[in-house]
C-alpha cells in the first residue's frame, strides 16, 4: 500500500488546499482489499481519495512528492499548497448544455 505521501501535513490536518480546495489523497497497491479499506477508513473524512493504480504506480506517486517538497523548498509554493486533481466529468457535466 502506497499513500499519504503526496500530501502535505498541513493538507492533511485542514482537509484543505490553499484554504479552500479539498485535499486528494493517492493511493496505490497490488492489494485491492486493502485499498479498499483505506478508502473506506477515509469515507467521511472530509479528504477526496483517488485510486491510482497498482504498487508500480509508488515511483510516480514518490517524485510527485518529491516535486512538492522541492518547489516548497524553493518557496515557489507553501506547504498548505498542494497537488490539486479536479474532477474534469464533473466539470463538463455541469457546464454541459441542456438538450
Amino acid at each position: 500500500m502506497k499513500g499519504f505521501n503526496t500530501t502535505f501535513a498541513s493538507t492533511l490536518a485542514t482537509k484543505r488546499v490553499a484554504s479552500e480546495h479539498q485535499t486528494t489523497v493517492l493511493l496505490a497497491s497490488d492489494d485491492s482489499e486493502a485499498k479498499q479499506q483505506v478508502t473506506d477508513a477515509l469515507d467521511g473524512s472530509g479528504l477526496a481519495v483517488i485510486d491510482a493504480g497498482s504498487l508500480k504506480r509508488a515511483r510516480e506517486l514518490e517524485a510527485l512528492g518529491f516535486l512538492q517538497i522541492s518547489l516548497a523548498a524553493a518557496e515557489k509554493i507553501s506547504y498548505g499548497d498542494d497537488i490539486r486533481f479536479c474532477n474534469f466529468n464533473f466539470l463538463a457535466s455541469k457546464y454541459k448544455e441542456k438538450e
